[in-house]
């Protein structure tokens, strides 16, 4: 690997994104709206319609 040029760059910009992704994700669930968490929060147990087998 450490003949090919340029290779330095691909786990800086792994790393760039793997950081972002994460930035982004705690940023939207620390500005979720409590009703839309509580309501998502809900859904497994609200399903009623599915038959056991």
């Amino acid at each position: 690997m450490e003949s090919i040029t340029g290779i330095e760059i691909y786990p800086m910009i792994s790393l760039l994104i793997f950081f972002s992704f994460f930035v982004i994700l705690f940023w939207w669930v620390i500005t979720a709206k409590k009703d839309y968490i509580k309501k998502v929060s809900h859904i497994p147990l609200d399903n009623q319609n599915t038959t056991e087998l």
